[in-house]
């Protein structure tokens, strides 16, 4: 088992830590005016930089909403 060799002054400790700090995010605008991350497609995009993006999963999310929703019928009709 390792012991520790010397203490850790402040001033290390302080020096060590200012690298620390948070930075704030690149916040990009897109053509349609919805913002997202840099260098990652935004929300419900279909394509980034021109290549189509495959989400798993999408073509059965749509069926099954689709399912979920009744058609607009009129029961009573209207006098």
């Amino acid at each position: 088992m390792g012991l520790p060799g010397h203490r850790r002054t402040s001033s290390h400790k302080r020096r060590r830590a200012s690298h620390f700090a948070l930075k704030t995010p690149t916040i990009t605008v897109d053509k349609n005016g919805s913002t997202h991350l840099s260098h990652r497609a935004a929300p419900g995009a279909t394509e980034y930089r021109g290549i189509p993006i495959h989400v798993k999963g999408r073509d059965r999310k749509l069926q099954k909403a689709l399912s979920k929703t009744k058609p607009k019928t009129e029961s009573e009709p209207k006098s």
